[in-house]
């Protein structure tokens, strides 16, 4: 297997420049879920990939749901276990424009202060590079063996972005399809440029949208103001006491059946990331303000939140207008660790907002998504073999670490198909995913496919 396993590597460095030519192809395509306007987009990202997959020899297809196109693809070996790759190819919306320094769909290499080379596109990093680092991967097993090491199934979904309410039911209903002995999910980051990882701890999300209306029509503020009831101040004065002066959040409930990570656990995340400027720093920021008594990578990796993510209202546009306005509206997260209920949260947020709301004040929620907390089990049998892998490839000791995001998937694969996931990505924290400038690495693409190649072979070997 080592001589298959080193000429399998140097096919996937020999063919790193059609690698990024394939990747540069899917990331022109604006798969924005999220926007109505780019629902062919989506379609057209999912046959990219299913003819792509094709090409690999992989039995796929691109399989309805109610909202965007699911890619599903089967590889089968006589041998060796069954892993279910997930990844998703819809993307965020781009706002705000003005802040890209280029065309978001028009993918370019730029080259950083340091000499590093990165990918610039939405998508580049989440997760459509990523994607493509286990599809590169693939590639080039079949193109020095002829085949995979195991037996591959690979699932693209095209809503994660949001809120993925058709997943879980596309994967009961096609249980017996998909299941496997272990999934492969890279939609992670790695705490460093250097050390690899596997996450084996997320946070679930509960996503809302609050909006408050009061007059019927927005007002002038001399004819109208004090008299008037004003919904901004109704909405900010609300949000206000969802957080107390320690960062705790204030909803009944909240902390129940929370556990932190154990004290050893702890003390390997300190030595990655030592103090809070570490961590904060390559955004700007130094001082970690969230819960008193826990570290900003502690706050991150095990600890639930609460955020503002966008509220409006009134006049927004250039100059000064003296509006009273008739309707506010806020969209908030909460970030949850396993032990909480999802539901539970978002009925005792609802319900603070009703029991705040004065008289001549009218409430309106939005759901956007609700998904639990999810660990992995560190003594599954795939997890020792998949680290072993990617320290060979990196030099480094590779990592168990938390992630302060939501990939819902995880635990819907293990409801649905009851199977546990190995997450395994090469995102670094100064990707700007979700924000203008999104970027990945040159070499967190390249030494993600050969990671993969490793990963392969690691896992066909038991």
């Amino acid at each position: 297997m080592t001589d298959t396993l080193n000429q399998v590597l140097a096919q996937a460095d020999a063919s790193l420049p059609r690698s990024l030519e394939r990747l540069f192809a899917l990331l022109r395509i604006p798969s924005i879920s999220a926007q109505p306007r780019h629902a062919s987009d989506c379609r057209t990202a999912a046959e990219w990939l299913r003819e792509d997959l094709a090409s690999l020899g992989f039995a796929s297809r691109v399989a309805e749901t109610p909202g965007h196109p699911m890619v599903v693809g089967h590889q089968e070996n006589a041998q060796g276990p069954h892993v279910l790759f997930y990844g998703h190819y819809d993307v965020q919306p781009t706002d705000p424009l003005a802040l890209w320094h280029s065309d978001p769909f028009d993918p370019r290499l730029v080259t950083e202060a340091d000499g590093r080379k990165v990918i610039v596109a939405r998508g580049a990093s989440d997760d459509k590079g990523q994607l493509m680092t286990f599809i590169e991967a693939c590639r080039a097993w079949k193109s020095v063996t002829g085949a995979l090491p195991l037996n591959v199934s690979v699932l693209i979904e095209g809503e994660e972005e949001s809120g993925g309410i058709n997943l879980l039911p596309f994967l009961k209903a096609n249980a017996a399809e998909l299941h496997a002995d272990v999934a492969l999910i890279c939609d992670t980051n790695m705490p460093n440029r250097t050390t690899p990882a596997i996450t084996t701890g997320l946070r679930g999300l509960v996503g809302e949208e609050v909006v408050i209306e009061c007059a019927t029509h927005d007002l002038h503020s001399g004819m109208y103001g004090n008299a008037a009831r004003n919904p901004i101040e109704v909405l900010c004065k609300i949000l206000a006491t969802i957080r107390d002066e320690n960062g705790r959040v204030t909803l009944p409930g909240f902390y129940d059946g929370i556990v932190d990570a154990p004290d050893a656990v702890r003390a390997q995340w300190r030595g990655l990331y030592p103090d809070d400027a570490e961590t904060l720093g390559p955004v700007g920021l130094s001082l970690a303000a969230g819960e008193t008594g826990y570290s900003a990578i502690e706050q991150i990796w095990m600890r639930p939140t609460f955020e503002i993510n966008g509220i409006s209202g009134g006049y927004e546009d250039d100059g000064f207008k003296t509006v009273l306005p008739a309707r506010a509206m806020a969209k908030i997260s909460f970030r949850l660790v396993p032990g909480q209920d999802p539901l539970a949260i978002r009925d005792a947020f609802r319900t603070r907002v009703k029991e705040m709301l004065p008289p001549d004040a009218k409430i309106h929620f939005a759901p956007h998504g609700a998904s639990t907390g999810f660990a992995v089990p560190a003594d599954g049998p795939y997890l020792a073999p998949a680290l072993g892998a990617l320290t060979q490839e990196w030099g480094v000791p590779a990592v168990a670490i938390g992630s302060g995001g939501s990939i819902p998937v995880v635990a819907e694969i293990k409801e649905a198909l009851g199977i546990d996931s190995l997450l395994v990505g090469f995102a670094q924290s100064d990707d700007r995913i979700h924000s203008p400038n999104e970027q990945y690495g040159v070499e967190s693409f390249h030494r993600g496919i050969r990671s993969w190649v490793r990963v392969l072979a690691a896992l066909a070997q038991g």
